[in-house]
This record gives C-alpha cells, structure tokens and sequence, in this order.
C-alpha cells in the first residue's frame, strides 16, 4: 500500500463471505439466500439447532443441500429449493426447503406438490422460508389441503426471525469457536442487507394512510377498501416488533395475546378497534421485566403511547409511595407521565414527570391526601410516523425506535416493590444469657434452655 495515501483503503467496500454485490433477479436473490442459510446451519451447529430444533429435529449433526433432485410417486423429477438433514444415532430428520425473498408469495399447489414429493420419499417435513411473519412455527403460511399432512408436517419460519436467531445466537449466546462466529455474522450481514430480499416488515401497505386519516375522522368502516389489510398488517407488526426487541436484548420477547388465538381473530379485533376507537394496540411480555409494555396507536390524534404499569408499595404514607416511583424515574425523560391510581376509586391522578419530581404532592388523590396509591402507570407520548414504508418518518419505523427507548429509559430500570424481611428485636436478644438453674451452661454463645421447658419433649412417645 503506498504510504503517501494512508486510510484511503477506508472507502473500499470490505470482502464478504456471502456478498450481494451483483445480485440479478429474484431467482438468483432466491439460490443466494437459500445456500447461504443453508450452508451456515451446518458449519455452526448452535445455529442450525435453534433453527431445527423449532421444527421438532433432534439435536444432531445437520446437512444441508441445495437445488436437490428427487422423483414423486409418478417418477416425475423435481428441483426443490434445499433440504435438511440431521442424523442422530440412528434416527434421522428430514426436511424439504421452499424459500421465497422480497415479495414473492409462497403458493399453495407448490406447497402441496412438495408435501407429495416429501411422503413419496419418505421425508419428516416440508419448510417454508418468507417474509411472511407469523406468530408461532405453527402457523402456516399458506392453507393446504389437510389430507396431505397426514404422514408429513408443513413448519414456516420467516427471514426476519431467522435473522433474529442469528443475532441472539451471535451477540448473547456466545459462540467459542472465533471461525464459527465470523461465519455467523457473515450471515447476519448478508440478510440485513436489502439487496438480500430478507427482510422484515415491509410497512403497513398502500392503503394505510387512507385508513389511517379515515380512523383519525371517525369515518373508517370494517367494510371499506384496506381496512382488513391494514389490520392484518398490524398483527404481524407485532411479531415483527417483538422480534425486534428479541434481537435487542437478546431474550425472547412475546407478544401479549390470548390462548389459542388465531390470526383471524386478532385481525378483526384490530379493525374493530381502529373503527371503534381509531386505535391500534399491542402488549409485550418481556422475561424479568417488572410488566407487559403496551404500545399504542391512536389514528385520531396521530400520537404513539407506550407505557408500562407498576404496583405501588403496600406499606407508608401516599406520599412516600409516590416518590418511591418517582427515584425509580429521575433517568426517564422529563415528558414522562405518571398515572396513579388509587384505592376504592376510579378517580385517577396524573403528571408529567418534570412536574411531579418537584413537587410529588400533585399526583396525591385530590381532596384525601391519605388515600392509598394502589398502581402507577409509566407513559410517554410521541408523534407518531406518517410514511407507509419503513424508512426514516415511516410508522414502522419510528414505533420501533419509541418502543426500543421506552424500554431503555424507562422499563428496564423498573423494579417491583418487595416488602422488608422481618426484622429481629435486638433489645431481647442478649449476648449472655442466664445459665438454668439446674447448673447446665451454654456453650460457644448458644442460648441456654431451662431443661424443665424441654424435658416433656424428649420423653415423648
């Protein structure tokens, strides 16, 4: 390197191991990101088992293949996308791959061919990669005729919480081996990369800002154009979100939602809301935190809240209740809101922090400064993002950085209230106590017993 032109080499673009320089077309975008995965599931074990072992694999030595050659029960050849197979002892797993990048749809006669093509051959399952976000791996992707999962399990997993994996296996699982680590986050740069077609959440579709300005009017209906898709968008935003946040702090955080729900019914529940109540909601359950973060939307007011509810202390004056929230806060941005509510009440109090914290009175029950402060809940409002897409100002976009900062500064400093242990009267312990009067003494400081307290107790039985 000439030594006249030092740290010119900081503009060239780094070499990498899976490179999406020159990528032409889906079908090439499609057999890079399928043998990249691929390849990286078998040369880092700990990876490839968090993938497989989703789909009920045993934890084993895992193969992989791409563009393989297999024949239905017709004898007629097909090339799916991969397969994978992980042998363990004498059991073995086997999968056939079909992957799917950018906004290619998984269709349904492919997924029904390969689920015949995988019990002629005798394989354990079919995989189906997307962008498509689902809530749990068994969800489908696309509906199948049932018949064909008789004898063969259809699993979808999508990019992003592929990716997702790969971030929480690379950065908090830590992987020993320095090779396998490189080769990981090979992989991880590869699918962050938009020319890699792996991405995320695409945004909330081409009809959100007019559903959006519907909902915030109060004129949106269940039955009008984009409502439904707009609905079904946010469902899977909160996945996306809460694999967001799972790829933040490296622990699996869940979206709050009932048993057994299907994506039908929060679908509907989401556009009842936005016709409702011109809003959008969500919770999150993340491990140890002090409780589920909600986020919400409100179209009416073009205004995104995120908040988080805390049980006050059981024990002290309001007041000292109070300011024991309010220490827990004194990082929490200045805009922060306190709400308290109160016992044997449905009247509430409420301030922004910047006021309570100099004067904690204010959040007291009005008129009964001596009413119990039974649950505090943290809030912080902001703009919400106008844009349909992802980028800078999108809705997307500026939801996850809110939520990811509430829970920095406001969240993760949270710690519930815990009574005091008991504590021990020192005035009635003595440090030498009175020998009995029967000459026994204790020995090595030990508190002496009469043996006339005792002696009923030992004789027993």
């Amino acid at each position: 390197m000439p030594s006249s032109d030092p740290g010119y080499e900081s503009d060239w673009p780094t070499a990498r191991l899976l490179s999406t320089i020159g990528i032409r077309g889906e079908e090439e975008r499609e057999r890079r990101a399928t043998s990249a995965l691929l390849a990286v599931m078998a040369a880092v074990p700990s990876f490839g088992h968090e993938i497989v072992g989703q789909f009920g694999a045993p934890k084993g030595q895992i193969s992989t293949f791409t563009e393989v050659q297999l024949k239905d029960a017709n004898g007629k050849r097909h090339i799916p996308d991969g397969a994978i197979v992980v042998q363990r002892g004498k059991k073995k797993w086997c999968a056939l791959v079909e992957v799917k990048t950018g906004h290619a749809p998984l269709k349904v006669e492919q997924v029904e061919r390969y689920l015949d093509l995988a019990r002629a051959n005798q394989f354990d399952a079919v995989v189906t990669i997307s962008n498509k976000i689902t809530a749990d791996r068994s969800d489908k992707a696309v509906q199948v005729d049932k018949r064909k999962l008789r004898s063969v399990d259809l699993f979808h997993i999508s990019w992003w919480r592929i990716l997702t994996a790969a971030v929480i296996n690379h950065r908090f699982s830590g992987i020993e081996d320095p090779d396998q680590a490189w080769i990981l986050g090979e992989l991880i740069h590869y699918l962050d990369n938009d020319k890699s077609g792996a991405s995320g959440f695409s945004g909330m579709g081409e009809n959100w800002v007019t559903v959006r300005d519907a909902a915030g009017y109060g004129t949106l209906r269940a039955s009008d154009r984009g409502a439904a898709e707009v609905a079904e968008r946010w469902d899977r935003y909160t996945d996306y979100l809460a694999l967001c946040l799972s790829q933040d702090l490296g622990a699996n955080v869940l979206p709050v939602r009932a048993k057994k729900s299907t994506s039908s019914e929060r679908c509907n529940a989401a556009l009842k809301e936005m016709v409702t109540n011109g809003r959008l909601s969500a919770g999150f359950r993340i491990p140890d935190a002090v409780g589920p973060m909600e986020v919400c939307a409100d179209l009416r007011t073009k205004r995104v809240t995120t908040s988080v509810a805390i049980g006050a202390p059981r024990e002290g004056r309001p007041l000292t209740r109070i300011n024991w929230i309010l220490r827990q806060l004194k990082h929490a941005p200045p805009e922060t809101r306190i709400d308290v509510r109160f016992a044997s009440s449905r009247e509430t109090t409420s301030q922004l922090l910047e006021i309570a914290g100099e004067d904690s009175s204010e959040l007291l029950f009005p008129g009964d400064p001596k009413r119990e402060p039974r649950t505090f809940e943290i809030a912080l409002s902001k703009k919400m993002g106008l844009k349909r897409g992802v980028d800078a100002g999108s809705f997307a976009r500026e939801t996850r950085r809110q939520t990811a900062a509430f829970y920095r500064d406001v969240v993760q400093s949270l710690k519930p209230w815990q009574a005091p242990a008991p504590r021990l009267d020192t005035s009635k312990v003595t440090s030498s106590p009175t020998p009995p009067s029967n000459g026994n003494t204790a020995k090595n400081d030990e508190v002496a017993f009469p043996t006339s307290q005792w002696s009923s107790f030992f004789t027993l039985g």
